[in-house]
């Protein structure tokens, strides 16, 4: 179709000059503005033409110079006369159009109606009669030509080849250490034109540019002996630079930017705990005794935020929408400004720059990557593989995922994922376990990352403990949606308290919140904090999971009185957990404060039960307590925590195998193991060999679980926390004999709990892929073995020498 409307313009051009016409004025116009339409049509249409067509050939007239790769086209071509011819007439056929181009332009300016009128009358003698026949035959031959151009140019091109002693080389290598070459090589041949970024890489449609590609860029064929390889530069990383306390926000507020009310929250709490970041970092400084830190250069991408995703959560912020996100985003920037490390931060997929070649991602980044590491969350990653394609499984060892509610392994392992039903709308990205980063230390496979709540100085303790109203409760739900059904225990804190609320209304009271109730609307920070800080009671009604405002509750002098679930919460049996890549059962509304602060700051209790709500609500009147903020949560615990991950965790370089080489217990029993003084718990042998590991090998306790126990719990139960990074160190045969497990027979395999024993069969089971080490999970076929480790006081992410 598209030829048949270039030849019909062609013909209108050449044929109507030469005519009458003598229609109505309306139709002097409408032709008038048909020709200037064909002009313009024509004179673009056979530019390109000329332009194509003189680029495809422009090889044929140049004479090649020694430097000239093994692809350009020599001008002793077969056919050479008959592609000249061509191109005599194409230039001749141009020629004449213009011709006729600048008499048509002339008839458009002239006010000569008799040459209309003549013009006008030919064309309507003009018979149809065979026309689409003719225009079909130029078609045609058109066609014909280009047909013949191409065998020309394929002619020359294996001309050269044979020249230059490339058509051999050019070959597809049978190599069995590069099995996928022959298929890859077949998938760029039909589909190198579906992303330029292979044009950007010197692919050509050629073999040769296919292989050299496969070869150079990715990894899928052998290097090229012809090709000269040494002469590919070897570009140096920067230089390491220390990295240096900042106090100054400045230039942080700077790169947050504006526009979003998410990033005014942001900012505005960056610039509230300003002074206790400050005085935090002197102390982690001193204590750190100015031990020289590397400064990193990191990408902090907020995917989340990016209009790209959606950003539901920026026009909900002064609607009583969910904050805790930003506020673990405006403390982990906070903490990487003030830790000294030199910060990206990106909101949109315009600002994300990570140096990918121009195109769809299909191509590698061969270029080092500009930073060290990368922060984002599942919006981010889905963002930056669909950016970076390829290259992202090169460089994903430098991400960290922020992700609130945490990723077991068997739920990021794509393959065993899918295989076993683990598979989900989340995780599979086949990260190491402790890439992800979560809000609460819930999860040990992944790294706990928090957040901050307010400190106190001394002034405002004193204040809040003078000023505590004993029968004022607070309710923990700022959308009405979380009041309904709350109405009965609501009556019951009736009979004691005086209950506040904070509950977005745009005009009345919303129906949910009972008429009892002072609702205070949406407060700001500022204001909350003040509300705390009088009242005795914070309460919550099951709803929202782990968020920071219990934290900043108790840190304020209130008791937080909140829900059991029974049975646990989990993604097996409650709507908000499904298709979260965790099987962790809740259960409580926030199982930290229950677990690791408890009485008599936090009271976990069945509010089903009247008798027990009753019962509670009269102790929490009668108790008194201090603000409390665990330490991990204040601004100097999440700098030691983030400090110590920077600079120990590295997911980039291969680990030594293990175990190592001639080591000296691995014909020694009972291996590298003994039992600690007075306990059953083993722990590595000072006289073993070590191998360098974050945490060290000095931290690790081994131990079994019991059947249908998962190591997160045995390891709870010992006063220990389960360490996942030491699971290669306790993965082999010794440790089942140093436990006094009597195995018949070892085998290896790819199974969550491994290793493991089972008493049944007196089997013993050896993990054989490390991104399934895991702390979660259990079964009762087997007794799993443990790598526990100590923690700091205070610091349950770091063990005691692990800062």
């Amino acid at each position: 179709m598209p030829c048949f409307i270039t030849f019909y313009l062609f013909f209108l051009i050449l044929v109507c000059p030469l005519y009458s016409f003598s229609s109505s004025v309306v139709c002097h116009f409408t032709l008038l503005s048909l020709f200037i339409c064909c002009r313009i049509f024509v004179v673009g249409i056979g530019f390109f033409s000329l332009c194509f067509l003189m680029t495809s050939l422009g090889g044929q007239f140049s004479a090649k110079r020694p430097g000239d790769s093994p692809f350009t086209v020599r001008a002793e071509v077969f056919g050479g006369q008959e592609s000249r011819g061509v191109l005599r007439k194409i230039s001749d056929m141009l020629e004449v159009i213009m011709k006729r181009m600048d008499a048509l332009s002339k008839l458009g300016n002239t006010t000569d109606n008799h040459r209309l009128d003549e013009l006008s009358s030919a064309l309507d003698r003009i018979q149809p009669i065979g026309l689409l026949e003719r225009i079909q035959a130029i078609a045609q031959n058109m066609s014909d030509m280009a047909v013949r151009v191409e065998q020309i140019l394929q002619r020359s091109i294996a001309s050269d080849r044979v020249r230059d002693g490339t058509l051999g080389q050019c070959e597809i290598p049978k190599d069995p250490r590069y099995p996928d070459c022959p298929s890859k090589m077949n998938w760029m041949r039909a589909r190198w034109t579906s992303d330029p970024c292979y044009t950007f890489y010197g692919v050509d449609g050629s073999d040769c540019s296919f292989l050299i590609y496969l070869s150079e860029v990715e990894w899928f064929c052998p290097p090229l002996a012809w090709r000269n390889q040494t002469a590919t530069p070897t570009l140096k990383p920067p230089p390491k630079r220390q990295a240096v306390f900042q106090s100054d926000i400045g230039a942080l507020l700077e790169q947050v930017g504006a526009g979003k009310e998410s990033l005014s929250f942001m900012k505005r709490r960056i610039r509230r705990m300003a002074a206790q970041w400050a005085s935090a970092a002197r102390r982690l400084d001193d204590k750190l005794r100015n031990h020289w830190r590397e400064q990193k250069r990191i990408l902090v991408h907020v995917g989340f935020l990016t209009e790209e995703s959606g950003d539901v959560f920026s026009p909900k912020v002064l609607k009583g929408g969910p904050l805790g996100e930003m506020v673990q985003w405006a403390d982990i920037l906070t903490a990487l400004h003030v830790l000294g490390h030199n910060l990206k931060i990106s909101v949109s997929l315009k600002e994300l720059s990570l140096g990918v070649p121009p195109g769809r991602g299909s191509c590698p980044l061969t270029e080092p990557l500009p930073f060290d590491l990368i922060y984002t969350d599942y919006h981010g990653l889905k963002q930056m593989k669909q950016h970076m394609g390829l290259s992202l499984r090169k460089h994903k060892c430098h991400i960290r995922v922020i992700d609130t509610f945490g990723t077991e392994p068997a739920y990021n392992h794509e393959e065993y994922a899918t295989r076993h039903g683990y598979r989900t709308n989340w995780g599979y990205w086949n990260l190491h376990g402790q890439q992800y980063m979560t809000m609460f230390p819930h999860t040990p496979d992944n790294s706990f990352m928090g957040f901050v709540a307010e400190e106190l100085n001394e002034t405002e303790r004193l204040n809040i403990q003078r000023n505590k109203v004993n029968n004022m409760a607070v309710v923990y739900g700022k959308e009405a949606s979380m009041w309904k059904g709350k109405e009965k225990f609501l009556a019951i804190l009736n009979r004691y308290m005086e209950i506040h609320g904070t509950v977005y209304y745009e005009t009345q009271r919303p129906p949910e919140v009972p008429a009892f109730v002072k609702n205070h609307g949406l407060l700001p920070q500022q204001e909350l904090q003040q509300l705390l800080r009088k009242a005795k009671l914070f309460i919550g009604f099951g709803f929202p999971y782990e968020g920071p405002a219990p934290l900043e509750a108790i840190a304020n002098g209130c008791i937080f009185l909140q829900p059991k679930f029974n049975p646990p919460h989990s993604s097996l049996n409650h709507d908000f957990f499904r298709g979260k890549p965790t099987s962790r059962k809740v259960s409580s509304q926030h199982p930290y404060a229950e677990q690791y602060i408890g009485r008599p700051h936090v009271i976990t209790i069945d509010f089903n039960n009247s008798e027990e709500f009753d019962a509670a609500i009269r102790e929490i009147m009668r108790i008194n307590v201090e603000p409390f903020l665990p330490y991990e949560y204040t601004c100097e615990g999440m700098l030691e925590r983030v400090h110590a991950y920077i600079q120990n965790q590295d997911f980039c370089s291969p680990e030594a195998p293990f175990p190592p080489v001639n080591s000296s217990w691995l014909s020694t029993p009972p291996g590298p193991f003994v039992l600690l003084p007075n306990s059953s718990i083993l722990t590595w042998a000072s006289n073993a060999s070590s191998c360098p590991s974050w945490p060290p090998l000095s931290a690790l306790r081994l131990l079994a679980s019991l059947e249908g126990q998962s190591c997160v719990t045995a390891c709870q139960s010992a006063a220990l926390i389960c360490e996942p990074a030491l699971y290669r160190f306790i993965n082999i045969k010794e440790a089942f004999s140093a436990l006094d497990l009597q195995c018949d027979g070892v085998e290896s395999e790819m199974n969550h709990l491994f290793p493991a024993f089972s008493a049944e069969h007196a089997e013993c089971s050896l993990q054989q892929d490390p991104l399934l080490f895991s702390c979660a999970g259990s079964s009762a076929k087997y007794q799993r073995l443990c790598p526990c480790r100590d923690y700091r006081n205070g610091q349950v992410a770091l063990c005691r020498d692990c800062l």
